[in-house]
């Protein structure tokens, strides 16, 4: 299943993978939400939402004030969908409950540097910086390229 990893530097930094954490994916519940949506439209759903989730990350952790999503292809039985969605949780909303390695990433989304300033304010609590944020684009790596993104992020 691939899923959506909200994530930081700090994360890009674990020499072993990403750990066990909630996280999003292209759910049934997504896709009855949505049902005139296409695959794409839902993949990107999942990415916006757990680059949402990014933003919370940053603020218990303080690392570069940048939005990062791990894709990673990851297997059925490591994910777990909720029974219930609490009042707070999206339809995209999985549970990973095993650590993922660096194997499994496909892909790593990354704000842009100068999306650093409103991430930091979205990060303080800044609802409008949330809303700018949100509105730029995510940079896409290949996982190929995650030691120049940890290089990248050290600063």
């Amino acid at each position: 299943m691939r899923v959506y990893l909200p994530a930081t530097a700090a994360d890009l930094r674990e020499e072993r993978g990403v750990g066990p954490r909630w996280a999003h994916a292209v759910t049934a519940a997504l896709r009855g939400a949505l049902p005139d949506e296409d695959d794409e439209g839902l993949e990107m759903s999942a990415t916006l939402a757990a680059a949402d989730e990014s933003v919370e990350r940053l603020a218990a952790d303080g690392s570069v004030p940048r939005r990062i999503v791990i894709a990673a292809e990851v297997p059925d039985a490591s994910v777990r969908a909720p029974e219930v969605l609490g009042e707070d949780q999206l339809e995209t909303a999985v549970e990973v409950v095993a650590p993922v390695p660096w194997s499994a990433v496909v892909a790593i989304f990354v704000d842009e540097p100068d999306a650093a300033d409103d991430v930091a304010a979205a990060a303080g609590g800044d609802e409008a910086a949330l809303e700018r944020a949100a509105e730029r684009d995510l940079l896409w790596y290949d996982a190929v390229e995650l030691a120049d993104l940890r290089r990248e992020l050290a600063g």
